[in-house]
């Protein structure tokens, strides 16, 4: 992938970023003479060996050795692949990429929209959550504490079939875009209506932490289906997503493993004990290859060969549980 960009372009680009607000803007930095230093952000460490030089516009940490330019700085904290770092810094700096460039990767400016749309629904549906007592007793009656559900921005659709349509939706651009998120569903004649409907309601993000689609679970018992997920759509593409990687991202860098597991979660319990990482594929679509997870994994594979050995992982406290998106039976 990088060879598809001019070392040239990649350089002028390195120069003209300032390399502190960067990393400023993600782990705080505090002036030391020329430099800046922090705690390290790829290890743990209770002194600061964590150097950035703006004038050498390069970071090392003398604890774990980790060093580079911001644009490795990117790939490495944020978990990006190269191209996507090269367009993060593109935009903050106000270059064009080459041409040769503007055609890679999956998620390019026309996706902007459908980005967009998804997060505006996301925060209708965290606000709906704090308006409808009957969803936030659910929640708590599950085991399902306010600051886990904060933390995964989980959300309630209401009953009937146009609340977000009516939100969201007052021009035909915008019911077009719902339509393409997966957020609605086109009637037979004329119209649509809310795909979503009296459902709690869980983002899923990509790498990035956009938001790419829902997952729902009814509130009443005699409604069905039961889980109801986005369908696919340009962003999201379920046996390529794992839901939680994002918040599994910032927890696995001061965690020794990883345990990535399938199926209905009957214990929401364990997410709240240890800072949440979880890491499953998208549910019911895990049967097929997935890409290889971007997440380090110090001292211990990702993997756990033995269950007992992941229980007894959990009980010591350095394993990152996963949270199921089925977390409630």
């Amino acid at each position: 992938m990088a060879g598809r960009i001019p070392q040239q372009f990649i350089d002028e680009l390195v120069s003209r970023v300032d390399i502190v607000d960067v990393i400023d803007a993600r782990v705080p930095l505090r002036k030391a003479g020329r430099d800046y230093v922090a705690r390290c952000p790829f290890h743990e460490e209770k002194s600061p060996s964590f150097t950035v030089s703006p004038a050498k516009q390069f970071y090392h940490c003398f604890g774990c050795g980790a060093h580079g330019t911001v644009l490795s700085f990117l790939m490495n904290y944020e978990h990006m692949e190269f191209l996507e770092a090269v367009r993060e810094l593109a935009a903050k700096a106000g270059m064009e990429l080459p041409q040769s460039a503007s055609h890679g990767g999956n998620d390019g400016p026309s996706h902007q929209p459908l980005y967009a749309i998804l997060e505006q629904a996301a925060e209708f549906f965290r606000q709906q959550l704090r308006a409808h007592p009957q969803a936030i007793a659910y929640l708590k009656q599950r085991g399902l504490t306010g600051a886990t559900a904060a933390e995964f921005a989980v959300g309630f659709a209401p009953p009937g079939w146009d609340n977000l349509l009516q939100a969201l939706g007052k021009t035909p651009g915008e019911q077009a875009r719902l339509l393409e998120a997966g957020l609605v569903i086109k009637k037979d004649r004329n119209g649509h209506y809310d795909r979503f409907r009296n459902r709690v309601m869980f983002p899923i993000r990509d790498r990035r932490g956009r938001v790419i689609a829902f997952g729902g679970r009814v509130l009443d018992q005699d409604d069905t289906p039961k889980y109801l997920n986005s369908p696919e759509t340009p962003v999201f593409h379920k046996g390529k997503e794992l839901y939680g990687l994002f918040e599994a991202q910032k927890a696995l860098r001061h965690l020794d493993r990883v345990l990535v597991v399938e199926g209905y979660r009957r214990r929401p319990g364990r997410a709240r004990r240890r800072p949440p990482g979880p890491g499953n594929p998208a549910p019911r679509h895990a049967g097929r290859p997935q890409r290889p997870l971007p997440v380090p994994a110090r001292g211990r594979g990702p993997g756990l060969p033995d269950p007992q050995d992941g229980q007894a992982s959990f009980r010591r406290g350095n394993c990152a549980i996963c949270l199921i998106f089925h977390i409630f039976l």
